[in-house]
């Protein structure tokens, strides 16, 4: 692991590389990992190597505040990747044994079917739930010399399917004069 001797154009490369979908060494912040690797950089990287210097600028412009990144500094070695960042090559034959989606064995299949069997009967017994609305109409007359019955009974008036009219109270409208 590690990216190499990052004074040399080679372990700038891997940094680089490293550093193509990332914005920094580890996570998605600053941490110990990207103080550690902007330390052991000579200097700024070249400007074919955008990735690294992207990050090379934003790790600088934190200034002395790269001592109190969060995290545990370790060895430069243990960050990034070794090379060109381009995995070893692996043994293809522990992949077959892992199933990531699922047995499709028949116990699998019954186990299934059972508990959505179970479901279905769980939500058959509950009640059907009847959606409802309470609306509060609140009515104030354009004078003190309106009918207010008169003007209650106009309201009800209004039909409506599903509508159903409640309790109805007159409060006295005070003015300030």
């Amino acid at each position: 692991m590690g990216f190499g001797d990052l004074k040399k154009k080679e372990g700038l490369t891997a940094l680089n590389e490293y550093l193509a979908d990332k914005s920094y060494i580890e996570g998605f912040q600053p941490s110990q990992a990207d103080g550690v690797v902007f330390n052991a950089l000579s200097g700024s990287p070249s400007a074919d190597l955008v990735n690294a210097l992207r990050w090379y600028n934003h790790i600088k412009s934190y200034g002395a505040a790269r001592s109190s990144f969060p995290g545990q500094k370790k060895d430069l070695s243990s960050y990034g990747s070794a090379g060109s960042g381009t995995p070893a090559a692996c043994d293809d034959d522990d992949d077959d044994d892992i199933d990531l989606f699922g047995s499709d064995d028949e116990d699998a299949k019954a186990e299934r079917e059972k508990r959505l069997q179970q479901y279905q009967e769980k939500k058959s017994k509950k009640p059907a739930l009847i959606a409802k609305s309470s609306l509060i109409l609140d009515v104030k007359p354009w004078d003190d010399e309106t009918d207010m019955a008169e003007l209650e009974k106009s309201v009800r008036s209004i039909v409506a399917d599903g509508l159903l009219w409640g309790a109805s109270k007159l409060v006295p409208f005070l003015t300030c004069s």
